[in-house]
């Protein structure tokens, strides 16, 4: 459930021409979150939020961060 509103919220944020880098980072990390690559996921959401702090996809990269490290590590 959660993963489809991420997708959701990442189909969104594309229709409404965010910032060509920012939205395929954010839709990177998606990808790599649906396919249980946490690592990686977590890597590019971090990206997301340093090179792009004020734009929605931070938003969103901050609030899928805050929700991958509160998981209990395998």
């Amino acid at each position: 459930m959660k993963t489809a509103r991420l997708v959701l919220c990442v189909l969104c944020l594309t229709m409404l021409g965010c910032s060509d880098k920012a939205k395929d980072l954010l839709e990177t990390a998606a990808f790599e979150e649906a396919q249980s690559n946490v690592p990686h996921a977590k890597q590019l959401y971090q990206e997301l939020v340093n090179l792009y702090p004020s734009s929605k996809e931070a938003e969103i990269a901050r609030a899928r961060l805050a929700d991958l490290n509160s998981r209990p590590q395998p």
